[in-house]
């Protein structure tokens, strides 16, 4: 893992994602501003934390995409979930003090580091913001058994069109911007593990939901085509759209 440079806005890409749902204030913002470390750098392929490996660190994604995966004592690997830019990865090593699973970036990354005792006074004197970190760990874990039933309960082509809905969903919470097309860098073994299938399979599929009209590809470039259709045919629900923060005391209120 290398040092980068400065090559992404110093503000932070959770912070922005924090101040899409929460009125910061002043005090807020600088927490936020010093919880991270420096920079670094990772290549396609690099692993950030190795299950088992200690933990004394948690991990802002600034730029790129990573997964999170087990490895099962066959060999075979099942990735768990994609992580983007603006989401706090590194969660399942919370409980212990080493990591729960294995995270590895899929594209080139950035990521800033958090130290765990940082994150646990940031709680302490931020009790809004740790609130809303925790409300949001809470969707994605609801999204991830919504993916779970769709991967144990459907077939492949409902299987793949429930990610691809997730994946534009994540997207458009976390990085913004994402309208109806999606650059996936993902290779089809990566979508494969994710789901299930095999590489044939996930390719097989993929020309079906083309043919469909489901969606259109260039390249790695993936169009929804038709939201409503996709939505009744996979029952999704966008768990990362709407957050409610109307429980949360004001910051004043907490002093």
């Amino acid at each position: 893992m290398n040092r980068a440079g400065p090559i992404f806005p110093r503000k932070s890409a959770l912070a922005i994602r924090i101040a899409r749902h929460l009125s910061l204030d002043r005090d807020e913002e600088a927490a936020l501003d010093l919880l991270e470390g420096a920079p670094q750098k990772l290549t396609p392929g690099e692993p950030l934390l190795t299950a088992g490996e200690p933990a004394v660190s948690l991990f802002v994604v600034q730029q790129g995409w990573l997964h999170l995966s087990n490895r099962l004592p066959d060999g075979t690997r099942q990735i768990l979930r994609f992580h983007y830019p603006g989401d706090l990865i590194g969660t399942s090593s919370i409980p212990w003090h080493h990591a729960g699973a294995t995270l590895t970036a899929v594209s080139d990354c950035i990521v800033t580091p958090v130290r765990k005792g940082d994150l646990g006074r940031l709680f302490a004197r931020h009790g809004r913001i740790g609130g809303f970190l925790y409300a949001m760990a809470a969707a994605e874990a609801v999204a991830m058994g919504d993916r779970l039933t769709s991967v144990g309960r459907t077939d492949a082509l409902h299987r793949l069109a429930t990610l691809l809905l997730d994946i534009r969903a994540r997207l458009r919470s976390t990085a913004g911007g994402v309208v109806d097309t999606i650059e996936l860098p993902l290779t089809q073994t990566d979508i494969g593990d994710a789901l299930g299938l095999t590489k044939v399979h996930v390719n097989r599929t993929f020309r079906e939901m083309e043919k469909r009209g489901m969606i259109a590809r260039a390249g790695k470039r993936v169009t929804l085509l038709d939201d409503a259709a996709l939505i009744a045919f996979t029952g999704f629900v966008d768990r990362y759209a709407s957050i409610a923060t109307d429980w949360l005391p004001d910051e004043a209120g907490l002093r």
